[in-house]
């Protein structure tokens, strides 16, 4: 029983005190689950509407496989991010379903593929092919959480006539998420075309002076075109998933 429904039975006398107690503790504990290395968070996808995330980079592969163990036996779908092969080697024969994508370097499990925003559509826009491994860690968490994605890659402003040409595709999204390196003036681009959110991935792509995407993600923060918010450096999951919150939005 949830909360408030012991409550209610505790109210209305069909719960005695000690019984009330005991339920509102079970509920509680149900809530997480300690694994000693690591204390699971069982009540995200009712709070966030996602299940909790596991990032596995610093994470030893048994670690990991313990903690998406759990995860992937309670939901349907279930992600794992900055994931090694060896996670995915470590699953795969106790959950057939579950996928590796090695680009992306995310493990992930995706048996509900239902559309939760109908015809709604998530665009997933590159600068350049370098930047595609950060952009499919976007695409594919979008995806997972139930949304219809497109992929618009490598049309960067040194070709600028790459991207024009795909400006309908582009305006027909309701968010857009735009992964660029170098100096990050794609972002600024797709923000001064379209009248829906941008969201701004910058990557480490880049010579010396990009500082491994710091002059990315400063261009991006200093964009004069409206309507763009700034996820981390490299953080195609954290851009992924503000797109599917955005995306649910009435």
């Amino acid at each position: 029983m949830k909360k408030e429904e012991i409550l209610e039975a505790y109210k209305s006398g069909n719960l005695n005190m000690e019984d009330a107690l005991a339920a509102l503790q079970e509920e509680k504990s149900g809530k997480s689950l300690n694994l000693g290395f690591a204390d699971l968070d069982l009540d995200r996808d009712g709070r966030c509407g996602f299940p909790e995330v596991v990032y596995c980079a610093g994470k030893t592969v048994e670690q990991s496989v313990d903690i998406l163990s759990v995860l992937m036996k309670q939901y349907d779908n279930v992600i794992g991010t900055r994931a090694a092969a060896a996670v995915y080697e470590g699953l795969r024969d106790k959950f057939p379903q579950i996928r590796y994508d090695a680009a992306a370097r995310m493990v992930y499990q995706h048996k509900n593929t239902e559309m939760r925003n109908g015809e709604r559509i998530i665009n997933i826009i590159t600068a350049g092919t370098s930047d595609i491994p950060v952009a499919e860690e976007a695409a594919l968490t979008a995806e997972i959480m139930g949304n219809r994605v497109r992929r618009i890659y490598d049309v960067g402003v040194a070709g600028l006539h790459r991207l024009l040409a795909r400006q309908e595709e582009i305006r027909q999204a309701n968010v857009n998420v735009v992964v660029a390196g170098m100096e990050g003036a794609l972002a600024s681009v797709v923000g001064g075309l379209v009248g829906r959110p941008v969201i701004a991935v910058p990557t480490s792509i880049g010579y010396g002076a990009n500082f491994h995407g710091l002059s990315a993600l400063l261009a991006m923060l200093n964009s004069c075109a409206a309507g763009i918010s700034v996820v981390n450096i490299d953080n195609g999951f954290g851009a992924g998933r503000l797109a599917a919150m955005l995306n649910e939005l009435r």
